[in-house]
């Protein structure tokens, strides 16, 4: 299984409107792809309010690439939510 740690740093004051991507588009369209077997998402905190997180276990690496693409390692930003982010990382583990 492959452990796929995403982090978004929203612009100051797009919080509301990234908070409902991730909640109406981000969540659902993950949830319902084959290969994904969990989703933790983290909301941001008071100490970091324009940092969110998702973390993702995909059964498979050829599972992942399914949904990312052959750019696997970067992040995947849908154009609708592109405006509102100032970076992302992405960070892979294997899992046993």
């Amino acid at each position: 299984m492959i452990l796929r740690v995403y982090r978004a740093v929203v612009h100051e004051g797009q919080q509301a409107a990234f908070r409902a991507f991730f909640e109406e588009t981000a969540i659902p369209t993950l949830e319902a792809t084959d290969g994904m077997e969990r989703l933790i998402v983290g909301w941001p905190r008071p100490e970091d309010p324009c940092g969110f997180s998702m973390i993702q276990v995909w059964r498979d690496l050829p599972a992942l690439i399914a949904f990312t693409g052959a750019r696997w390692q970067d992040a995947v930003v849908h154009p609708d939510e592109a405006h509102l982010i100032k970076e992302t990382s992405v960070h892979h583990y294997e899992v046993d």
